[in-house]
């Protein structure tokens, strides 16, 4: 994860992406590793001058000088990037209202024409990297749909502008400098080049750093073009994927149906148990697969006891690694099941979750209490979910993470 800013705000530029990458239950980000050295990161200051800086930096990383001058020529601050950076949103929909909205029929249509279109470059992706076509397929459409949207923010200029400001130059430096590497290669134009306004470029918008590290080059024509080549992006997504942890032949999500014996206090995404663990406590494969019973297993419940029900397994951290959203992540994996020929999920009947202001008194009760919920935003987050688990447990309830009205008048 070093060289990756994790998606929960870049593509909050896009159209589709509005809807789809709108999505972090934190999007302050973007976010990345913190950088390995405790040296202070150069930023802000006169232009010319951090730029020259930028330059000397490029040359020291092995980039012929000629090509770091014309990767800078003209290169200005772009203030509406700046703007985006300062004033991305959160998201507040839940599972069943997202994931619904972005695993249409009509994207579904698209993806498996898409799978049939490509399958030998798919065929191929899979054998080198391990990474099925309903995997990188779900994130093609969810990124970009399919490259239809992908961004018209200059990418020299946003990454010059974001790693200049001084809020987090130690994330977009080296993205910078990573770009500067591209135009040397012939991979991108400083002046044409395209993306997201973080610096996201291409049909699976990938920051400068990973196309670097996992550009593949699918079509054979001696380039990574992730904006065009749909070759190139779905063999540079499997490395990618592959890179994040994916086990070959192993499943990443699946649908269950649960009863009310089973032991709530240890749903969400907890380690200690099986899949096996969960099968014998009473949770049912829709499917009736239970051959993976000796993988480690969470069972997650996106809107609680009584909404829909999964399985989750290793390889759905790479979803949590791809982007940091708990409703992404699931709506992805989910979307990725139904391009592999699974059903519709069964929606259930959830309570009515709590409106923003009532969250925040959630929020704000649970800190008082002790607990850390992190921010007071109205946001269902890993951390105010565990503590609801634990008050659950306290008032004699099914501890399934699903903060309604009940638990905020007992409260």
């Amino acid at each position: 994860m070093s060289s990756r800013l994790p998606r929960l705000a870049a593509c909050l530029t896009l159209g589709l992406a509005a809807a789809l990458s709108a999505h972090a239950q934190d999007a302050s980000a973007p976010q990345a590793a913190p950088a390995t050295s405790a040296a202070p990161v150069a930023c802000g200051g006169d232009l010319a001058t951090f730029l020259a800086g930028v330059k000397a930096e490029a040359i020291a990383a092995g980039v012929p000088a000629e090509a770091a001058d014309r990767a800078l020529a003209g290169a200005r601050i772009d203030e509406k990037v700046l703007a985006r950076d300062r004033a991305q949103g959160v998201f507040r929909q839940t599972f069943l209202e997202f994931s619904k909205r972005v695993v249409s029929q009509a994207r579904l249509d698209i993806g498996r024409q898409k799978m049939k279109e490509y399958a030998e470059v798919f065929a191929r992706a899979e054998q080198e990297f391990g990474v099925p076509a309903p995997v990188i397929t779900a994130f093609w459409a969810l990124e970009t749909d399919f490259g239809a949207v992908q961004g018209d923010f200059n990418t020299r200029n946003a990454l010059v502008t974001l790693a200049h400001d001084c809020r987090r130059p130690e994330l977009f430096r080296p993205q910078l400098i990573a770009a500067i590497e591209m135009v040397q290669h012939g991979d991108l134009d400083p002046q044409t080049g395209t993306g997201a306004w973080a610096g996201e470029i291409g049909q699976v918008q990938m920051l400068p750093r990973d196309i670097i590290r996992f550009g593949t080059d699918g079509d054979g024509d001696g380039h990574v073009t992730l904006k065009t080549s749909a070759p190139d992006v779905i063999m540079t997504a499997a490395k990618f994927i592959q890179s994040l942890g994916f086990t070959r032949g192993q499943p990443w999500i699946q649908e269950v149906t649960i009863s009310d014996r089973i032991p709530f206090e240890k749903t969400g995404l907890q380690p200690g148990m099986t899949a096996g663990d969960w099968f014998a406590a009473g949770v049912e494969p829709r499917d009736g697969n239970k051959s993976f019973a000796s993988l480690p297993a969470s069972l997650t419940l996106p809107q609680g006891r009584k909404g829909p029900a999964f399985i989750t397994y290793p390889n759905f951290n790479i979803y949590l690694e791809w982007n940091k959203s708990f409703i992404y992540t699931t709506s992805a994996a989910y979307f990725a099941t139904r391009l592999a020929g699974g059903p519709v999920y069964q929606a259930g009947n959830p309570d009515p979750g709590l409106d923003v202001d009532s969250m925040k008194v959630l929020q704000q009760k649970l800190a008082d209490r002790g607990y850390n919920v992190g921010e007071i935003d109205g946001i269902l987050g890993s951390g105010t979910r565990a503590a609801i688990q634990v008050e659950q447990q306290r008032l004699g309830v099914p501890a399934d993470g699903w903060p309604n009205a009940a638990l905020l008048n007992s409260l």
